[in-house]
């Protein structure tokens, strides 16, 4: 089965990097999580991630911005939820994608010794070069020292 490749302009990848950029903020990282199970108050909110109300706020005000909450007035209290299950697979690939980028770091027994030894000779050249040199006859004054 082949897969669809979607049709690529410049209004869809400004507000993909809209997307990008709304989650890339911790605070709003954890904000979506939170909403991903289950709709919360601000107040909720704020006390999640540790930040006041009006900080939340604004976090929020960007997330929406983004298409990624919506909210609900309930009285005097505004209820936030994530826009949808895309959100939450959003999430999920993001941190499948860190869990691979981690893997793809492991270096193999062999070369990581080699790369050690590279930089413990590099450390040692650095460490030759920052030593003062000796100069035969010259005495140092007690402030040099």
């Amino acid at each position: 089965m082949e897969a669809q490749v979607a049709s690529w302009d410049e209004e869809r990848a400004e507000r993909s990097v809209a997307v990008l950029k709304a989650v890339a903020d911790p605070s709003r990282h954890r904000l979506l999580w939170a909403l991903s199970e289950r709709e919360l108050p601000v107040g909720r909110l704020a006390e999640l991630i540790e930040a006041h109300v009006a900080a939340t706020s604004q976090h929020l005000a960007k997330l929406r911005a983004a298409g990624l909450v919506t909210s609900r007035r309930e009285g005097t209290r505004i209820f936030y939820r994530i826009a949808g299950p895309p959100v939450r697979a959003l999430l999920e690939s993001a941190v499948l994608a860190a869990d691979a980028a981690v893997a793809a770091e492991d270096v193999p027994a062999p070369e990581a010794r080699r790369a050690a030894a590279v930089k413990a000779k590099a450390a040692a050249v650095v460490r030759k070069r920052r030593a003062p040199a000796r100069v035969a006859g010259v005495r140092r004054t007690a402030t040099e020292h």
